[in-house]
């Protein structure tokens, strides 16, 4: 009676049928005259091994033949640089959000539902939230940077770059290089030029950091640990929730913890980026990149250029000294007066 309605799994038997349980009872009345509740045949479709169930994403639709050997690098990467007590960071951007009164995934513990536009017209936004995310695989921290502009590559390494600045370089204090692990495409794809420029420029260079950047295989984003540990756990935390203002979307982040002990920090940029910036082939060849011998087109190292190193270390310090000099001026000017009087 059902053969015509029944799917199945047969690696694992598990069987699937469209029908719902009430019009299984009501064919089973009409065909053998056999009177039957739902609530019967639910039970025993579970006692059958059929469930509900949804659709689940797991078919790719392009696969390298190179993808297998591609884990396995990424995979020796991550334990040398963990042996070695070396950064390893998963970034990449999270789905953009539309800032304003509008529905949210999800549900919330509350006694009357939060009235929200009821269409999600582009118009209606404050703007849009281009959140870039670094996670620190190995510490089990991360940072969202909330753009207000374009995803850029320039966005993605000033992210990146803040991450270090802010919270790698205490973190990692003896470290002088750095493992980043991405998707193959978007503002960090593996065959933009002003990605590889950015890393250079912002990075390399003035802190001295030797990149070496792994690329996630076309399809196999799914498997950057910053989607599973980070993003998820995000999306969980406002989910239900709608996002007014780009404050609202900080906030979320930040208040984002786990069992495991996940922490986030987060802060707004407001920076405008440039699209479609151009990297001439002069341009690149003044950068050091070296592509590694196996599968060089997602795994390669950009070294520092020596006479680039220090300079932004240079110019933190000497902005700090200035602040405190200013401070101290401020707070005991009589000791100025003194000094110059002698």
């Amino acid at each position: 009676m059902l053969e015509y309605d029944i799917a199945g799994d047969p690696s694992s038997g598990r069987k699937w049928t469209r029908m719902t349980p009430k019009k299984i009872a009501s064919c089973l009345t009409k065909r053998l005259d056999i009177t039957v509740c739902a609530t019967t045949i639910r039970r025993l479709l579970k006692e059958l091994d059929y469930s509900l169930k949804g659709n689940r994403k797991c078919i790719s639709a392009t696969s390298s033949p190179d993808r297998d050997e591609q884990f396995g690098i990424i995979k020796r990467q991550r334990k040398e640089f963990a042996t070695a007590g070396d950064p390893s960071i998963s970034v990449d951007t999270k789905a953009k959000e539309q800032i304003g009164r509008f529905k949210n995934p999800g549900r919330t513990w509350c006694r009357q539902a939060r009235k929200v536009n009821d269409h999600d017209f582009r118009s209606h936004a404050l703007g849009v939230a281009s959140p870039y995310g670094v996670y620190d695989v190995q510490l089990n921290s991360g940072m969202l940077a909330v753009g207000k502009s374009a995803d850029t590559p320039e966005f993605a390494v000033n992210s990146i770059a803040t991450w270090w600045k802010r919270y790698g370089k205490y973190n990692y204090p003896t470290a002088s290089r750095i493992l980043i692990l991405a998707d193959g495409g978007g503002s960090n794809g593996a065959r933009c030029r002003a990605w590889k420029k950015f890393l250079q420029e912002k990075l390399a260079d003035p802190y001295a950091l030797t990149v070496t950047v792994c690329h996630y295989p076309a399809g196999a984003s799914k498997w950057n640990p910053i989607e599973h540990r980070m993003f998820s756990e995000i999306s969980k935390n406002w989910a239900g929730e709608p996002l007014e203002t780009f404050e609202s979307v900080v906030n979320f982040a930040r208040e984002t913890r786990t069992d495991t002990g996940l922490r986030i920090e987060a802060h707004l940029d407001e920076r405008e980026y440039q699209k479609g910036i151009k990297v001439s082939d002069k341009e690149m060849a003044e950068l050091t990149v070296d592509k590694d011998k196996t599968l060089g087109k997602w795994n390669y190292t950009i070294r520092p250029r020596s006479h680039e190193t220090s300079t932004s270390e240079e110019t933190d310090v000497k902005a700090l000294l200035q602040t405190l000099f200013w401070k101290m001026i401020t707070a005991h000017p009589e000791a100025v007066t003194v000094q110059a009087r002698m």
